[in-house]
């Protein structure tokens, strides 16, 4: 396996727990993978790779920011994306997004669909447990899927 999809899979990996767990993706790990991801791009590109990984970390910030302010997603999501920006870049960022909402929406309607036959944990229909869906793991299976088309 090469340096980028294990970068992206301890980050992914990360994520996906923990927001599994927790519902929260944690500062550190969008963090951890821009500093990585430039640290990869320097590495194989040189100097050209830090624009290379800024790119790609404003990509992935500016593809979820519509979503976030239209109130679909957490700020932790964001932060995730950009930080698999820096890690793929923009190009591949790019391909990333699109598996990323085709696992988005495949998700969802999996959740829907087992709420619906599931009985309501409460009477309050705004259940805030049943009104989102963790996002981590679709980020990082998109993500995955475009550095394994890649290769």
């Amino acid at each position: 396996m090469n340096p980028q999809f294990l970068i992206a899979l301890a980050v992914g990996t990360a994520a996906t727990v923990t927001d599994l767990r927790t519902r929260e993706i944690p500062n550190w790990i969008p963090v951890a993978a821009l500093l990585a991801g430039f640290a990869f791009h320097l590495w194989t590109l040189g100097w050209r790779g830090l624009g290379v990984g800024f790119l790609g970390a404003l990509s992935g910030f500016a593809i979820f920011l519509i979503f976030y302010l239209l109130g679909g997603m957490g700020g932790g999501d964001i932060k995730l994306m950009t930080g698999f920006g820096a890690v793929l870049g923009a190009g591949l960022l790019l391909v990333a997004a699109f598996w990323t909402a085709i696992a988005g929406g495949v998700f969802a309607a999996v959740v829907v669909a087992l709420n619906h036959w599931k009985k309501p944990s409460s009477g309050n229909p705004g259940d805030s447990s049943r009104a989102s869906i963790p996002y981590a793991p679709v980020i990082s299976l998109g993500a995955w899927i475009a550095l394994w088309s890649k290769a």
